[in-house]
């Protein structure tokens, strides 16, 4: 079965499978989230074609970048598609209000710089703390009040949601969005080691969060339990070869909430202007629109869902 839960999407094709027994188990649910929509025009147009051919079925929004408010519409017309969550963003971009203590220049930290303070604990002095709290609420009226609704879910760009001084006032705005999940990005080690695909750089990622996973169980708040997507976008290994890796020990049955961040893009000269990750956001939207990616969902017997398909099993 291909697609999202519901009528399928690709009428007509020839399904083979290398493992025919496969045939007898139920699908695997997954969740295929894209990042960064409002980042530039070419991002939302190609999360948006990919949305309407069913080839994902998520997208977290950058409500503080100037092409959400302009693009919220065009997305509007396929919220019935996929979940549309907030992509909360302290690294690189001009905050949404005043954050003296942060970003005194009008501009927030890179990445180096913000995980540095968080491990130190300047995140979680008084005056950061507040920024940090006021930035998110700012970010997440921005999404509301384009976007008609409150989030789907929370997640961070760069992962920052993970880190101290950020995730208990994440897991505070969870708490007052009621049915909203957060994204955990935690993976096995033993899966990392096998996938060969980034090692260092994923196994840093998994071991951000896991203050955050404690803190959104003892909550109650819903979140996936695997997760992957994680590489270094230079280009040696193609995409073509890096997603069924990522997909690899998922597909031939139900019980795992699986999510797999990507970053399809069209290039432009926006998009170049205020991001580095350029041309692998145009390999990954090829592949993930074209026709060898539904094969490999129906080679590993997975349909792709939104997070309440992962909780249906």
């Amino acid at each position: 079965m291909i697609g999202i839960a519901g009528p399928p999407i690709l009428a007509g094709l020839t399904r083979t499978r290398s493992h025919p027994d496969m045939s007898q188990k139920p699908p695997t649910p997954l969740l295929l989230c894209a990042d960064d929509y409002g980042l530039a025009p070419g991002v939302n147009s190609a999360i948006r074609d990919l949305i309407a051919r069913g080839r994902l079925t998520a997208t977290s929004v950058m409500s503080l970048c100037p092409h959400w408010r302009p693009d919220a519409a065009a997305l509007r017309a396929l919220k019935d598609k996929a979940d549309v969550g907030l992509h909360f963003t302290l690294t690189d971009q001009p905050p949404l209000g005043p954050m003296p203590t942060l970003a005194p220049d009008g501009r927030l930290p890179p990445l180096g710089r913000l995980m540095g303070w968080a491990y130190r604990g300047r995140l979680n002095a008084p005056a950061a703390r507040a920024e940090i709290r006021d930035e998110l609420s700012r970010q997440i009226a921005a999404f509301t009040d384009a976007w008609g609704a409150a989030p789907d879910y929370i997640d961070g760009h760069q992962h920052v949601h993970q880190l101290p001084g950020v995730r208990d006032l994440v897991v505070e705005a969870l708490a007052a969005l009621p049915g909203a999940y957060v994204r955990l990005c935690g993976e096995p080690v033993a899966a990392v080691l096998r996938r060969r695909v980034a090692v260092p750089k994923t196994l840093l990622i998994a071991g951000l969060g896991g203050g955050l996973a404690r803190m959104v169980r003892a909550r109650g708040i819903p979140a996936n339990d695997r997760f992957a997507g994680v590489y270094d976008f230079a280009g040696k290994c193609p995409f073509t070869e890096l997603m069924p890796r990522f997909l690899e020990g998922i597909g031939g049955g139900s019980g795992s909430r699986t999510l797999v961040m990507v970053h399809p893009g069209l290039p432009d000269d926006e998009l170049r202007r205020v991001d580095s990750l350029v041309e692998p956001r145009r390999a990954e939207y090829d592949y993930l629109r074209g026709p060898e990616f539904a094969a490999l969902l129906d080679r590993c017997n997975i349909r792709l869902t939104r997070f309440a398909g992962l909780l249906a099993g």
